[in-house]
């Protein structure tokens, strides 16, 4: 009886309340940017997110659909940007799930941000950037595009240089009308059977020297500004033999506390003495200083000292964010690791000289995509007897240029000095800009030597990795020209001029899958090809899936 009466109690429990979305309206977009971490960066390219707003929306109005912001601009923090993974997530709870999405970037964007809403939203999505050099709109949509394709979530993608293209806008109305925008993808095609050649054999043997020996990557700390799309997961990573060794930006921080400044000054003196050159100042707030060089070099000292305590075979710091509000950049370092000639660095008890007349691959931003890549060029590039010094570079804008479209390729400083004419003679170091660097520290700047490269994005795609592999050459334009591009991006930051030997444009934004490309020279244009044939049997063996792209090809005889 007791136990009927207990079955049949009435209980209250405080159930959640569901959120009441509004519901998608027939003729109606919602748009949404997604922001950077760093309010500064926020508050400065604010005007520019507002021009591609107004671009986008002209482009929908012309095709009869009314563009809905999701949420209005804060008056408070200067901006209209999804500044966290919290309110992105509260932004998603006011949007119709259904409902058509277009994610408007004109900066850079931490993509995390958004992928919570964007993983679960069911409406069509289109991802849409400015194509300027000023702020890096379309560098913050590769990053994004590289997520989306990641989580396999399917989105079409668009960019413009000032809203009045007619390709643009037609793009914009078939979206409008379909949910779906293709592009021309004929430049890619799968790798074929590799012919039994020198290259493919060294390729094979490499890769089954790493399966056997295995490989450890060090990761000071996990997830740069928010690049989702540039974390691997050990399921992918380790049947390829590569390890990780996960560190904390804090032991690194510590460890440079151990390197006395007899030892750090010894570095900037083999720099001077080497020929490389610094801008220098007195104001530590936006001039570069002898006191945030000194940092860097106890850095470059600690991250060799750690790494050789792990057994590293490449190492990537993420520096943003954490490091970037306690010392200076780490650029500079990680410019230097990937070199292979650069200042000694003996172990704790001065008996081993570290990485002797070797570079230590290094991957910018702990992009793991780029850890995979780098180490697996460096073998290659090694055992063949050229230079290995790889380096990312963030795809960051690009023009004609009589005839030839020739992009900016461009990152933070971290170009290795053998990339440069005259190597450490060409190199000079700026101070990092106060908007993303607050504590300074110096670049590695210049102009990338005239060559033939390889490039090259290992990415996730359907659960499993691929790699995009093609040819192309850095190019020497008219110092005024260079100069032009550098004065309209980021003058403080190393340039490569890189024509993609068959491969336009609007090919590469629609196909690559992330903000950073891989690049690494060859001694000649038939080295090229015979590295590239070994570098994409080395993938092959591995279990990497090989798209060559433009021009590329391997190899058969």
């Amino acid at each position: 009886m007791t136990a009927t009466a207990d079955a049949t109690e009435s209980r209250t429990y405080a159930l959640p309340e569901r959120a009441q979305r509004p519901s998608a309206a027939e003729g109606e977009v919602w748009l949404i940017p997604s922001g950077d971490l760093r309010e500064s960066a926020n508050t400065e390219s604010w005007g520019a997110q507002q021009e591609l707003e107004r671009q986008v929306t002209e482009a929908f109005e012309a095709a009869g659909v009314r563009v809905r912001r999701a949420f209005e601009a804060d008056p408070a923090f200067g901006h209209g940007f999804i500044r966290s993974q919290r309110m992105g997530m509260e932004v998603f709870r006011s949007i119709p799930t259904d409902a058509p999405l277009v994610v408007a970037t004109a900066n850079w964007q931490y993509s995390h941000h958004v992928l919570a809403g964007l993983r679960t939203h069911r409406g069509s999505i289109l991802t849409v950037a400015n194509f300027a050099p000023e702020w890096p709109g379309l560098v913050g949509l590769l990053n994004l595009n590289g997520g989306l394709t990641k989580m396999g979530r399917e989105y079409s993608s668009i960019w413009t240089v000032d809203g009045t293209d007619d390709w643009f806008r037609e793009g914009i109305a078939t979206w409008a009308r379909t949910g779906t925008l293709e592009h021309d993808a004929s430049h890619v095609k799968d790798l074929p059977a590799l012919a039994d050649t020198p290259e493919s054999r060294l390729g094979a043997a490499l890769a089954e020297q790493l399966l056997e020996d295995k490989a450890i990557i060090g990761i000071f700390d996990e997830g740069c500004m928010g690049m989702y799309n540039a974390i691997i997961d050990d399921e992918l990573l380790n049947p390829l033999g590569i390890y990780k060794e996960r560190l904390s930006q804090s032991a690194l921080w510590a460890e440079m506390q151990t390197v006395s400044d007899v030892e750090a000054d010894a570095v900037g003196r083999w720099l001077t003495d080497a020929g490389m050159t610094f801008r220098l100042g007195t104001d530590e707030a936006t001039e570069l200083t002898e006191n945030q060089l000194r940092w860097q070099y106890k850095m470059y000292i600690a991250a060799l000292r750690i790494s050789d305590d792990f057994g590293l075979d490449a190492v990537g710091i993420q520096y943003q964010q954490g490091l970037k509000d306690v010392c200076p950049a780490s650029d500079l370092v990680e410019g230097l690791l990937n070199n292979l000639e650069r200042p000694e660095v003996t172990s704790r008890d001065g008996k081993r000289v570290l990485w002797e007349g070797k570079a230590l691959p290094n991957f910018n931003e702990v992009d793991e995509g780029v850890a995979v890549d780098a180490l697996i060029t460096n073998r290659v590039w090694s055992a063949m007897g050229m230079d290995p010094a790889t380096t990312l570079h963030d795809v960051r804008w690009g023009e004609d240029f009589e005839g030839e479209y020739v992009w900016v390729y461009e990152i933070s400083g971290s170009v290795p000095p053998s990339h440069l004419p005259g190597g450490y003679a060409g190199a000079e170091g700026w101070r990092q800009g106060p908007t993303f660097f607050p504590a300074g520290g110096s670049t590695i700047n210049g102009v990338s030597r005239p060559g033939e490269i390889v490039w090259s994005r290992v990415y996730i795609e359907g659960g499993a990795l691929h790699a995009d592999v093609g040819r192309g050459r850095v190019v020497e334009l008219p110092e005024a020209e260079v100069t032009r591009r550098k004065e309209s991006t980021n003058p403080e930051w190393p340039i490569a001029s890189v024509v993609l030997d068959g491969v336009s444009r609007d090919q590469f934004m629609a196909r690559h899958k992330a903000n950073h490309a891989q690049l690494v020279y060859a001694d000649s244009a038939a080295a090229a090809d015979r590295a590239l044939t070994a570098k994409a049997a080395m993938f092959d063996r591995l279990g990497v899936q090989v798209h060559l792209c433009g021009d590329a090809t391997v190899l058969q005889s």
